[in-house]
């Protein structure tokens, strides 16, 4: 798919990568004493140059794996990450540009094949690394590169990509300008870019009359960057390069993919991963108008038809059963989290001696608790699948493109290089597009029909088989001085290890991780992520004890700091106000290693006409450190009259580094803290009588128009290389506005989404 500015999508065919390193996994890797101690270093060693197999038109001229130029001047920057709303169709782009020294209105986006070249490590650490754990850092990142392994995860988009963006567009704009002074017998160093044009004094040529005889030319051994602040696009609120397109309806999505003979198909799939399909009524659903075929298997049955809707109504007359085991209940996870905290955990981090500090002193104590929450995306899981010629195409909405690939091919037996997959934008995710059991699904349905499918989950299906981020509860401990110092601190956090969890789900086949899991688990750094504090303490521990429940866990947007910065700022709110301190300078106190996290602190609190919040005053704060950048959130929060958690105002302060594109990190920040807020009222799963109890969207709990707070976020000018910040709006928001509500009412909510007990 590809996007062009301002005009609408045009769809172009991904190839199969020909560098794909599929030969990899045949060689042996030397291991003696555990994965850690010893390895043939030469496997890490080996050259690793890959080709760009980036498709051109005829008037187009590949410059390298991010950059193709077209004669008209046309600017095609290939984007390896899915676009879901996150601006990475614009912010990236914008990095290449800036580089190039291109015009903004001549660039376009289309979405990158798969290669090592567009592979994220630094994504893949974030959500597999737990998977690998043993594994040295520098093996995975090499391993996950060969393999190609696509994602958009863990605000790692702009970090992962922005120096191989900014070199691709200083090697394009080298080669334009060596082609320009050939053609004026002068010196390219004495050539410079600026608005699509090459100049030298007077004379000017298009980018577009240069792209020919550039694209052959060979690079200096060291590239020259752009310097000076003059014509740059970085730091400009560039307009978005997808808005067009999705404001007048011709951007395409799943949903919107039509092919000859194209069939619809609707699917019910077992509540539990051991549970199998039992019984169906064939012949109630053959009586459907519309319907055609029933797929089915042991995990699921599908209904199709010339329609979804009528795909969806005989799934319904097929009414079809399953037996086996079924997920747990709300008391019984509750009950898992509870003996998880009071068995032996994994101590994660550790300062001084907590026990020592802790023996004979009056202590502080709380217990949180978070249900696990659901990703509700705006687009339900769907996938277009077509077999033909020994060949499966697809068209996805996937964060993982090179998982999907592998799924499907392996769903029907194969070769990865037998399936071609159209990447798609995605309407929100949130995490939820890692997942790849849709598009296995559509796979086995396409080849059994041998004709095209679209198969769509309904709402209700897609909430039932959610990969909810898993539920927690934390045991929180502190001692405090005579002048309210912490003296020690311990947080005992109880939940599922989810991050061994997403690796062994969706790298079922990597030699690698399944050599790493023969090793002795200890904690989840994935599920830890974000517990320990940011603060100076005296002496601290930090402890997982993981649960093993029966309830498939994934990835959601802000991650496992979704729920462990509710108890990390929840109970420094409590710690202050025992120490008769006022709540923001006490975080700032504690913050003499953090003085990013500290002004974060300030501007918030003077951009919100911070109170100190004295009770009465419905004023809450709280701060958060991840993916490299740091944000504070001020809130004014109340009770409705319902005993619901009502919202006012949200004021954020927000340091991540140099910022791309100013509008774009505002949205994520607003989006994000929206997100958060949502997490306190609703947006959780429910288990009841071996199903997932909420099924209708209108049941999640939303936010609507009406509840929206005011909402103020503030950039903090800065130079450090850019943070992410597509999660970062997410953490800080719940404890802003449970220790906002306390301050309102004198109400300790410690329950996420909020309730009473």
């Amino acid at each position: 798919m590809r996007i062009n500015s301002p005009t609408p999508f045009r769809d172009t065919l991904a190839p199969a990568n020909p560098r794909r390193m599929a030969e990899i996994t045949r060689r042996r890797l030397l291991v003696s004493g555990g994965i850690g101690a010893g390895l043939v270093v030469a496997w890490a060693a080996w050259p690793r140059t890959y080709l760009p197999n980036v498709a051109a038109a005829p008037d187009e001229r590949v410059f390298n794996a991010f950059l193709k130029i077209a004669r008209d001047g046309k600017i095609i920057v290939a984007v390896p990450q899915c676009e879901h709303g996150q601006g990475v169709f614009t912010t990236l782009p914008q990095i290449v540009a800036d580089e190039l020294g291109a015009d903004w209105r001549t660039v376009g986006v289309e979405a990158a094949p798969m290669s090592p070249l567009y592979a994220n490590p630094l994504a893949a650490d974030a959500l597999f690394g737990d998977g690998f754990a043993g594994v040295p850092e520098r093996l995975r990142d090499e391993h996950w590169t060969r393999d190609a392994l696509m994602l958009t995860a863990g605000s790692t988009s702009i970090r992962r990509f922005e120096a191989p963006l900014r070199e691709a567009g200083a090697a394009a704009r080298v080669l334009l300008c060596q082609a320009a002074a050939k053609r004026w017998d002068a010196d390219w160093r004495d050539c410079a870019t600026a608005d699509g044009f090459v100049v030298l004094g007077d004379r000017r040529l298009r980018f577009g009359e240069l792209a020919e005889a550039a694209a052959s030319g060979k690079l200096p051994a060291e590239l020259p960057y752009r310097i000076g602040d003059e014509g740059r696009l970085t730091g400009e609120a560039l307009p978005r390069i997808d808005v067009p397109a999705k404001v007048d309806g011709s951007a395409n999505f799943v949903a919107d993919v039509r092919l000859p003979d194209m069939v619809f198909a609707s699917i019910r799939q077992a509540p539990h991963r051991d549970a199998r399909l039992r019984s169906a009524n064939i012949a109630a659903a053959g009586r459907v108008p519309g319907m055609l075929h029933v797929v089915r298997n042991d995990r699921w049955i599908a209904a199709v038809a010339n329609n979804w809707w009528a795909a969806n109504r005989a799934l319904a007359a097929l009414a079809p059963r399953f037996e086996g085991p079924v997920p747990p209940d709300d008391a019984a996870i509750d009950r898992a989290l509870g003996a998880a905290l009071d068995a032996t955990g994994h101590r994660i981090a550790s300062t001084g001696d907590v026990d020592g500090v802790f023996t004979g002193a009056r202590l502080v104590e709380a217990e949180y608790r978070v249900a696990p929450a659901l990703h509700a995306a705006v687009e339900p899981p769907a996938a277009t699948a077509h077999w033909q010629n020994e060949r499966l195409e697809l068209w996805a909405a996937t964060q993982a493109p090179s998982l999907a690939r592998a799924a499907a091919a392996r769903a029907i037996g194969v070769a990865e290089a037998q399936v071609i997959l159209h990447p798609m934008l995605s309407g929100g995710s949130f995490g939820a597009a890692l997942e790849v059991d849709v598009v296995a699904q559509a796979a086995i349905i396409a080849k059994e029909l041998r004709r095209p499918v679209q198969l769509a989950w309904s709402r209700g299906e897609a909430l039932l088989h959610d990969r909810v981020r898993p539920p927690a509860r934390a045991r929180m401990t502190a001692r405090l001085a005579p002048n309210g110092a912490i003296l020690g601190w311990r947080a005992r956090i109880a939940v599922p290890a989810t991050g061994r969890e997403l690796a062994t789900r969706l790298l079922p086949d990597d030699s690698l991780r399944r050599l790493a899991a023969a090793l002795p688990a200890g904690a989840d750094g994935y599920a830890m992520r974000g517990a320990v504090p940011p603060y100076r303490l005296g002496a601290a521990e930090v402890w997982h004890h993981p649960v093993a429940l029966d309830l498939p866990t994934g990835h959601l947007r802000g991650g496992a700091d979704g729920y462990t910065a509710f108890f990390t700022e929840c109970f420094l709110d409590e710690l202050a106000r025992v120490a008769g301190a006022e709540p923001m300078s006490y975080r700032v106190g504690l913050l003499g290693d953090e003085p990013r996290l500290a002004r974060c602190l300030t501007t918030a609190a003077a951009l919100g006409g911070w109170s100190g919040g004295v009770p009465g005053s419905g004023q809450g704060i709280a701060c958060h450190r991840m993916a490299d950048s740091r944000i504070a959130v001020l809130a004014e929060a109340g009770v409705d009259a319902a005993g619901r958690p009502r919202v006012d105002r949200l004021v954020a302060a927000v340091d991540c580094g140099r910022a791309i594109n100013p509008d774009i990190v505002r949205q994520q920040i607003e989006g994000g803290l929206i997100f958060g807020a949502a997490t306190t009222r609703g947006a959780a799963a429910h288990y009841r009588d071996g199903l997932a109890s909420i099924r209708r969207y209108g049941e999640v709990g939303l936010p609507i128009l009406a509840d929206a707070p005011e909402i103020t976020v503030e950039l903090i000018d800065s130079t450090a290389d850019p943070g992410g910040v597509g999660d970062l709006g997410v953490p800080a928001a719940a404890p802003a506005i449970a220790n906002a509500v306390f301050a309102a009412g004198g109400t300790r909510w410690r329950h996420l989404p909020f309730r009473s007990a």
